[in-house]
């Protein structure tokens, strides 16, 4: 049988999206010397090797940049996972059969991860109140971050209980004669 347009973006869609959970999971790692650049840097390559490994300790000595790193890591978390989720339903479409249970529950985790999103930035926006003791914080990318994700969760429930109804029917209508 041959391949609808549809699944052939899917396919598209799908080395993308595990580029881009590459592109993550290697930001992720990069994190505490990328939050350390203000250390000199050498041209040999063994320091620079300790400074990397050295940066990952140092990064708990600031207030500051332990709270980023801990945000960027736990956001970093529920990228990868959505866009696992992702994959997993792209899977499903690349088969020729996207209305399944096993998406709405891809989609679900999808939800909880954009929820656990906008949770951080609140936290980490409500931690910046505090200790810069002003109204700065509100004009950070984490303010944009609490609407935006709650936002996408919503829409990612909306879509579940889509695919949940879809898939119901779908299976009823396979029973039928």
């Amino acid at each position: 049988m041959e391949k609808t347009g549809v699944q052939k973006l899917a396919k598209v869609l799908r080395v993308c999206v595990i580029v881009f959970i590459v592109c993550v999971i290697l930001a992720m790692t990069a994190v505490p010397r990328l939050l350390s650049l203000r250390w000199v840097t050498t041209d040999n390559v063994k320091d620079e090797i300790w400074l990397f490994f050295r940066s990952y300790l140092a990064v708990f000595a600031d207030p500051y940049d332990a709270v980023l790193a801990l945000f960027l890591w736990a956001c970093g978390a529920c990228a990868v996972n959505i866009l696992w989720q992702g994959k997993r339903v792209l899977d499903t479409i690349i088969k020729g059969e996207p209305f399944t249970l096993g998406n709405a529950a891809n989609l679900k985790r999808a939800a909880v991860c954009c929820f656990v999103i906008s949770a951080a930035a609140f936290v980490r926006l409500i931690w910046g109140f505090v200790y810069y003791r002003s109204i700065n914080p509100l004009f950070t990318y984490n303010a944009l971050f609490v609407p935006v994700f709650l936002t996408g969760g919503l829409l990612f429930l909306v879509m579940s209980a889509l695919f949940r109804q879809a898939a119901e029917m779908k299976a009823e209508n396979d029973l039928t004669i």
